[in-house]
């Protein structure tokens, strides 16, 4: 036996999955400032264009699911960046 969704629980549905994009795109914009705040000695690294590759490229490419791991190893690469460029 199928399952249907009421008109109501697919309206649900679609303000979840609106949500839940709409929370991650947050985020990603929140990490692009922060990596573009680290200044020209992170820039010259080279985990700063992984970094701004994981935010735009990958990011746009993986699924909803995947979107929330693709931004965490992108804040775990920019905390190491912050680290490295503080050091320096």
């Amino acid at each position: 036996m199928s399952k249907q969704l009421t008109p109501a629980a697919a309206g649900k549905q679609t303000k979840s999955f609106r949500r839940r994009y709409d929370d991650l795109e947050a985020r990603r914009v929140a990490l692009v400032r922060r990596l573009e705040a680290l200044g020209d000695a992170a820039r010259h690294h080279p985990g700063y264009r992984r970094a701004m590759h994981l935010l735009n490229e990958t990011f746009r490419k993986g699924k909803l699911a995947q979107r929330l791991a693709i931004l965490q190893a992108a804040a775990w690469l920019i905390d190491v960046l912050e680290k490295l460029t503080t050091i320096s």
